[in-house]
This record gives C-alpha cells, structure tokens and sequence, in this order.
C-alpha cells in the first residue's frame, strides 16, 4: 500500500467497524427461532415471551440516550469495545441460563451492548472515514443485516446439532473477534484516536455545548424519522404472520414472508446510503419510502393473500428509511461529538416511539377484531415520518442549532 493510500491506517479501524456491526442484532434474532424449545426447558409461557420481545427496543432505547454520556467519558474507542464486550458476555451467559430470571439478565445484558454499539458505530465512520461516508455507511449497514438474519436462519440447525444453549451462547464468538481491531488500535494509541490520512492524531471527542438536542428541530426530525421506521419494522416483523393467517393462510407463508420481510433490508442497505450522500435535501426519499408503504398497507388491508409477494416487496423496501437515518447522522454533523450526540438522541428517541408499535396496533385489532383501524394507526405514523423528512431536509449541521455560542 502505497504512503498515500487512503486507506493507510484505517484497514484496522474498517475491520472493526465491520465486524461490530455484524453483532448488532445477534441477540435478537438467534433467540427468537428457538422459543419453542426454551420455554419448554425453562418454563415461561407466553407472558415471558412478550417481554422478551420488549426488550430490544427497551434496551436500545435506553441506551441511546446513556452512550453518548459513556463515549463523553471513555472515547468512542473504548465504548465499542465495551459494547463487543457485553455482547460476548451476555451471549455467554445466555447459554449458561438454567432458569428464565438468568435468561432474562444475560439477554439484557447482551442487549445493553447492542444498544451501545448502536450509537457509537455512526461517529466511527465520521472519525476514520470521514470522505468516505456513504460507501462506509453502506458496509457497516449491509453487514448489520447479515447479523439480523444470519442468526435467524442458523439457530435451529445449531440447536439441533448441539443444543439450544450451544445455539444462544455461541454468537458469542463474533463479538470476542470484534474486540480485536478495537484493542489493537488503543495499543497503537491509547490517548486518542488512531491516524487519519495526512493527519497523525485526530482530538478526543469534545465537551457538548450547552443546548439541550429536545429543543433542536434537526435533532426531533431525526428522532422522528428513525421512531416511525423502527415502529413500523417492528409492527411489521409482530403481525405479519397473524394478518396472513387470518386471511385464511398457512404457517409457512407467514414465516417466508417475514424471511423475504428481512432479506429486503439489504437492497436499502447497499443504495440509501450512496443516494444520501449525493443529495442536498433527501425529503423526496422519505416521501417515496412513505408512499410504497402506504401503498403495502392497503394491499394487505384490501387483498392479503392476493399479491402477498408484492405487498412484502413492497413493504421491504419502504423501511430504506433506516440506512437513511443512520447516514444522515454524519451528513448532518461536523464533528465526532456533534455524531454521538446526534445518534445517542436520535436512537434513544427512536427506538422508545418503535416500542409502542406492536403493542397499539395488536390493541387496536384487539378492540375492533379488525386490521381497519390499526392499519389507519399505520398511516397516521407515515403522515408523522414525512414531518421528520421535512424537518431534516434542509441542508444544515446540528451544530449550527446547537452550540449556543453560534447563535
């Protein structure tokens, strides 16, 4: 590699960031397959079972708004090592659960760490990648997909072959080898960052101004656009089986469509981030992911089981949202600090709106015994992420609303 290679001295730093991001949703798919057979072993019923499907977003949401308080403390460096850390930590655990409190703890646990690498991996990308953001985007966002539906696919092969515990505890594996690049950098340099090009150190992540993000407009339409994404994906990932049921369908098309569901996350993956980078004012991808979701809700409303294949296509590409937001996170900041911030609220607002999701639209269905109004619920949520489009369109940096002295 020649002295001016770009990628001089951050070949570590991409693997890092790669190998993270692959353990961002370990936890939650691996578990999911094999619910049968652990509730069996532990006990837990179906009670149990929903609150294990809260806590992902519970963690995430909760950790969005601490990380960018720990990365204040230790370093964007040190966080995700510490994030890698937990992930290990409680997958292993996950395996050496005996009963359902030890199961919930490790899985908390897990999640914890998840939740952290949540927010740091944006500013990661800005600090080593900063003129390469949206093909870095498209990386570290195309193997967090992986890591979503990886785990799902391998889970009850390897609980056949060595037993659920073996299943859960062994993810545990990815996230010891993401520690790796983590740890080299910090030998390399222990005080701050690694090198970018042309540069010999990078400075540590400053002290935030003094404006609270709830008061900024950037940092609410982010918030919103993320919360409405997260709320509909997981909605989605909850009752699409139920709605194909009901409508006179089997099992297995449900759990397909829910696999072709997840695999479609690829295809936003590997292009919002490049289309981001190149437009100035993104609303009209908000306004075009809005509209192919609406137009999935009502073929699912009107005609569940003909076009099912579209609806999902449909409904796959509508959440490109996601890459979305997570790109804008560094379009829309300056500096490493301005991208934890940004990402910590962003995430932490986000994922505590995507909560409510599942549970509103299974209680709408409960009180009318019909997919009507959670289907309206639905398209009240669209009407809310096209505000959080307009709110980011405009080509400004968060520290331009943020940092009192600029004003």
């Amino acid at each position: 590699m020649s002295p001016t290679s770009p990628w001089r001295g951050r070949l570590v730093a991409l693997a890092g960031i790669a190998l993270s991001a692959f353990n961002l949703r370990t936890a939650v798919t691996a578990l999911t397959p094999l619910f049968d057979r652990v509730s069996a072993d532990l006990g837990f019923g179906p009670t149990v079972i929903g609150v294990f499907g809260m806590l992902p977003t519970a963690a995430f949401a909760l950790f969005g708004v601490v990380t960018p308080r720990i990365v204040r403390r230790i370093g964007l460096e040190r966080a995700v090592l510490l994030a890698m850390a937990l992930t290990a930590g409680g997958s292993l655990l996950r395996g050496a659960s005996a009963d359902t409190a030890t199961l919930l703890a490790a899985s908390a646990t897990a999640l914890a760490g998840m939740g952290v690498g949540n927010v740091v991996l944006p500013p990661l990308v800005k600090r080593y990648f900063p003129d390469r953001i949206g093909p870095l985007s498209v990386v570290y966002i195309s193997v967090l997909q992986v890591g979503t539906f990886l785990p799902a696919f391998l889970a009850v092969p390897l609980s056949d072959a060595f037993g659920w515990p073996a299943s859960l505890a062994g993810w545990a594996i990815p996230a010891v080898a993401a520690t790796v690049p983590w740890l080299v950098l910090l030998r390399r340099s222990p005080v701050a960052s690694p090198p970018l090009p042309g540069e010999l150190r990078v400075p540590p992540v400053a002290a935030p101004p003094h404006r609270p993000l709830w008061r900024l407009p950037l940092a609410w339409g982010m918030a919103l656009m993320f919360g409405m994404t997260s709320l509909a994906t997981y909605t989605i990932f909850t009752w699409l089986p139920t709605i194909l049921v009901g409508a006179g369908g089997d099992r297995a098309l449900g759990g397909n469509m829910v696999g072709l569901f997840s695999l479609l996350g690829m295809v936003s993956a590997l292009t919002m981030p490049l289309l981001a980078v190149r437009l100035r004012r993104p609303f009209w991808l908000v306004a075009a992911c809005a509209a192919v979701m609406a137009l999935a809700y009502l073929g699912l409303l009107f005609s569940p089981l003909r076009g099912t294949m579209l609806w999902v296509l449909l409904l796959g590409l509508g959440p490109a949202t996601f890459p979305l937001s997570l790109t804008l996170i560094n379009l829309r900041t300056r500096s490493t600090a301005g991208a934890a911030a940004l990402s910590g609220f962003t995430q932490g607002v986000g994922y505590a709106l995507g909560c409510a999701g599942p549970l509103l639209f299974g209680w709408l269905h409960d009180l009318t015994h019909g997919w009507q109004l959670p289907f309206a619920f639905l398209g009240l949520c669209l009407l809310v992420l096209l505000a959080g489009g307009m709110l980011v369109n405009r080509s400004r940096q968060l520290e331009d609303e943020w940092d009192v002295a600029s004003r």
